[in-house]
């Protein structure tokens, strides 16, 4: 879709056309059907364009809720953009960690997921994408929203930006090419050097990573945020300048809002046998490197130096981990497993892994269970032997 076929989706013509498809789509009907009826009334390009966004929107659910329905999307755009309550909770750092923050240059703006956010935070925000089609998108949700008087959108490339114009600058370079996700930071768009100088200059900066963005990346003057959402890690964030009160690295879980820094008076997470109960740390506590604050949170020793596992004899509760009860703990093999799990009865596995090779899928499949139990396989290792401890949450 170009910025034409785009722009016609918000004439009368396309809004009704958009409505029909939708209302096609929530009562069950194959898109082929849709848009054959939809030719009826509009021409093919209306008519595909249409069946596309509602698409769309009903993807963009699950990331921006009841705002979907009304919000335009590109199929990259909707991939990238930020799930709403990770968005808000970001722009509630801009207005309470530098509350003289009132406005922010977005570049690499996207569809808008962050600029919403900032601006129902109250800031004032000037996007900027490089992409035609995509600032056009932003520039309709901004409106539909009724934001367009808090936002300004333009087409450009994120160098042309004087950050130093602005009181924070908000950054989330382009990590997906045609479709397809973009793991290389120096193939982000702009790449990872640029973003980073752009930074520099400005007063405040927040850029938005891939979680798995290398260490050696991150300067050392910022501070790094992982953030989980319902379990799910989604994403990293740096805060550099005025916004880094604390360089180092933070967890953050949301709904919740729970936060979790280091502790300089920690050293390597100790390790040992395994015991009574076992911990499985939230994900952005991983990522952070910060899964010796968790064992210490729950009084508790690695099984492996260097597997995220933590365990512990005595059971303690915390949000930054999930507590199974290790019901036996044997040396892997399908075998032995499956003789295991047979003799208690189970018949419905959760399967979870650390440090294992197996494909899950294929090992449910050969573990062939028929019982009427339920139980936790988690597969690791302890050095270079596999184990498998069968456990049940506790």
């Amino acid at each position: 879709m170009d910025v034409d076929a785009f722009r016609e989706l918000l004439t009368p013509d396309g809004q009704e056309a958009l409505r029909r498809a939708a209302a096609g789509l929530a009562a069950g009907e194959e898109g082929l059907r849709i848009v054959s009826g939809l030719r009826r009334s509009f021409g093919p390009g209306l008519s595909g364009a249409a069946l596309a966004q509602a698409t769309l929107r009903a993807r963009g659910a699950a990331k921006f809720g009841a705002d979907a329905a009304v919000m335009y999307f590109t199929g990259d755009g909707l991939e990238q953009a930020t799930r709403a309550e990770v968005a808000a909770h970001r722009a509630r750092r801009f207005a309470e960690g530098a509350a003289e923050v009132t406005t922010v240059a977005d570049v690499c703006c996207g569809i808008g997921g962050d600029m919403i956010a900032l601006a129902r935070a109250g800031r004032r925000v000037e996007a900027v994408d490089a992409d035609p089609l995509t600032a056009e998108v932003a520039r309709a949700n901004a409106a539909v929203l009724g934001l367009a008087g808090l936002v300004t959108v333009r087409v450009g490339e994120a160098s042309q930006v004087e950050p130093e114009g602005y009181d924070a600058l908000f950054a989330d370079p382009a990590r997906r090419s045609t479709g397809r996700r973009v793991f290389d930071p120096m193939a982000y768009s702009p790449p990872w050097p640029r973003v980073l100088a752009l930074a520099e200059r400005a007063r405040a900066a927040c850029l938005k990573v891939a979680p798995g963005l290398p260490y050696e990346l991150i300067p050392e003057d910022a501070e790094a945020e992982w953030v989980s959402y319902r379990g799910e890690v989604k994403e990293a964030v740096l805060w550099t300048g005025a916004f880094a009160a604390r360089p180092g690295r933070r967890a953050t879980m949301l709904p919740s809002g729970d936060t979790l820094t280091a502790d300089p008076s920690l050293g390597p997470a100790p390790h040992g046998p395994v015991a009574r109960y076992l911990y499985e740390p939230d994900g952005a506590a991983v990522r952070a490197h910060l899964v010796a604050e968790v064992a210490a949170l729950v009084g508790g020793h690695l099984i492996d130096p260097h597997i995220a596992y933590i365990t512990a004899e005595s059971p303690a509760s915390t949000p930054w981990a999930a507590r199974y009860e290790v019901l036996e703990a044997l040396p892997f093999s399908l075998k032995r497993l499956r003789a295991a799990l047979r003799e208690r009865g189970i018949g419905t596995v959760t399967l979870k892994k650390r440090g294992s090779a197996l494909d899950l899928e294929r090992l449910r499949k050969d573990l062939r269970l028929s019982g009427d139990k339920s139980c936790v396989v988690v597969l690791t290792r302890i050095g270079t032997d596999p184990f498998a401890f069968i456990c049940r949450p506790s």
